[in-house]
This record gives structure tokens, sequence and C-alpha cells, in this order.
């Protein structure tokens, strides 16, 4: 199981796995997501732009990881 950080771009995250672009859409209203530019940014970044906590992105990434891990 890959651990997601707040210093990976939120293109490698995707890549990581493609459901992980429902999290940030759906569950933190990151609509940009499509956005070339976007792809580039730090889990960080986006989380600033967004006025989004990190430690919560992150968390919710991470749970996201474990259960599709175990499924």
């Amino acid at each position: 199981m890959a651990k997601i950080t707040k210093d990976m771009t939120i293109g490698d995250v995707v890549k990581m796995n493609p459901a992980y672009a429902e999290v940030l859409m759906e569950d933190f209203g990151m609509g940009c997501i499509g956005c070339p530019a976007s792809l580039a940014e730090t889990v960080e970044e986006a989380a600033m732009v967004h006025g989004i906590n990190v430690r919560k992105l992150v968390k919710a990434l991470n749970k996201a990881e474990a259960e599709l891990s175990n499924s």
C-alpha cells in the first residue's frame, strides 16, 4: 500500500488510482481536477488554493487507499 503525502502531485495521486479523483471532486469540491495545470500541483498546493485543510485531505486519500487495497 502506497502512502499518499502532501508533497505528491495531484497527477501522481490520480495515476496511482483514478478513483482518487472521485474523492478530490466529490468529497472536497475540487472540480478542476481535469485541468492540466492542477495535475502538476502538489496535494498541499491544491488544498491551499481550495481552502481545504491539507491534513484532512491527505487522511481522506489514504483512507480511500486503504479501502481500495482491502477490496
